[in-house]
């Protein structure tokens, strides 16, 4: 909870009008523009996603939450204050902190009016059929920012060429099945959903258009996954990308309705690297990642 008196002892900090020589940007968030002093110092980002891009631009982050699940942002946490979860911020740690900006989105934007009583906060979610143009829109709303204009277009021009050789690759195999695996049980994925992007980016056809769109996918039995008989199927392991124990994807689906689809017939199973999919959704280099998986799977599949 928030302590009354943390915030009333930064409550001038946290109010105080920037000098009038300080330069300000205007930038696009999940919300609408925002304007903010330019280049900030003390910087949190309470979202995987846009510490993910952040790093990637080299943008220094006084703090992040912890667990941040990811071995590639290591080096990131190694240098930042733990300043909460990635659903619960430590408002006291924060006030504290006194930072120049809060980086919310995704699992802590539900914080943001909170977050905004102790620092400038903006929301970077990245959500929506529209997820890559979202993270290109991010990477250079940063590059803005953080004065690093140069390294934000380098970066958005390696993932279009990255997206089009993914494309190229998908094209003329087939359609695809989304599936999240969950201690045993299965939710699918289409067009529209947190993961539909790998069909509307890449033109991958869908397996069963119509899916729900809910956060949580549709829960589906394998009598479904036999009868739609996906071409492909796209896994991904929710217990793994947490760190829980549990039937791994690969057991789950080890039965025999799924061994009789074309996706298992053909050995066109894929098995993403669920961790920067499902926790960093929406950073440059989880998508990235990922595209480079699609590449691999499909580009070696026989066409």
């Amino acid at each position: 909870m928030i302590r009354a008196a943390a915030l009333g002892a930064f409550a001038a900090l946290v109010t105080a009008t920037p000098p009038a020589w300080a330069e300000e940007v205007t930038i696009p968030t999940a919300t609408g523009p925002a304007t903010l002093p330019a280049a900030p110092q003390t910087v949190v980002a309470l979202d995987v996603a846009a510490i993910d891009t952040l790093e990637a631009l080299g943008v220094p982050l006084a703090g992040i939450p912890a667990p941040h699940y990811l071995d590639y942002l290591d080096d990131v946490a190694a240098q930042a204050q733990t300043v909460g979860s990635l659903f619960e911020p430590d408002f006291e740690a924060l006030a504290v902190m006194a930072p120049d900006l809060v980086i919310a989105g995704g699992r802590s934007s539900a914080q943001v009016d909170a977050l905004s009583r102790i620092a400038p906060t903006i929301d970077m979610t990245v959500w929506g059929d529209d997820h890559l143009v979202q993270v290109s829109e991010r990477i250079t709303a940063y590059g803005t920012l953080f004065d690093r204009e140069d390294a934000a277009e380098k970066l958005v021009g390696r993932l279009e060429a990255k997206v089009a050789q993914a494309a190229e690759a998908v094209r003329g195999q087939g359609d695809a099945l989304i599936l999240l695996s969950n201690g045993g049980k299965v939710s699918a994925y289409g067009a529209g959903s947190r993961f539909g992007w790998l069909h509307s980016a890449l033109d991958l056809p869908e397996a069963s258009p119509g899916l729900s769109t809910e956060t949580h996918g549709e829960a589906v039995s394998f009598e479904f996954v036999a009868e739609v008989d996906p071409d492909w199927i796209l896994v991904i392991d929710r217990g793994a990308a947490i760190g829980q124990s549990g039937e791994a994807a690969a057991a789950t689906l080890d039965n025999p309705l799924v061994a009789g689809t074309t996706a298992a017939q053909a050995g066109q199973i894929v098995y993403l690297d669920s961790g920067p999919l499902y926790i960093a959704g929406g950073g440059v280099q989880s998508v990235m990642g990922t595209l480079d998986e699609l590449i691999g799977a499909f580009a070696g599949a026989e066409g």
